[in-house]
């Protein structure tokens, strides 16, 4: 793991290194494998569909500079309901 991956583990994607950890009334999916792995991403609201679909993620740390990495669920995988980490989302590339 390099310097950045590990900087990054256990954070909440969009917030400064600095601020508080994941928030116990709010819901997390945990962002699994490619350039965000070990983040947290907060879902906190997020329709059922929306989460369906997954996410394009903004980063500097994908194979596109400045593009997106694409995150979501696999079909099948559950969720569990209410606060703390609800799903995953796993990497699927990056687009620029």
């Amino acid at each position: 793991m390099n310097g950045d991956e590990q900087l990054l583990r256990g954070r909440v994607y969009g917030h400064d290194h600095d601020d508080p950890g994941p928030l116990a009334d709010q819901t997390y999916a945990v962002l699994t494998g490619g350039p965000l792995d070990g983040l947290l991403l907060r879902i906190t609201g997020w329709r059922p569909e929306d989460v369906a679909e997954g996410v394009a993620l903004p980063t500097e740390l994908g194979k596109f500079p400045g593009g997106r990495s694409l995150y979501g669920p696999r079909p099948g995988e559950p969720r569990r309901p209410g606060p703390g980490v609800s799903c995953r989302f796993h990497y699927s590339g990056d687009v620029p």
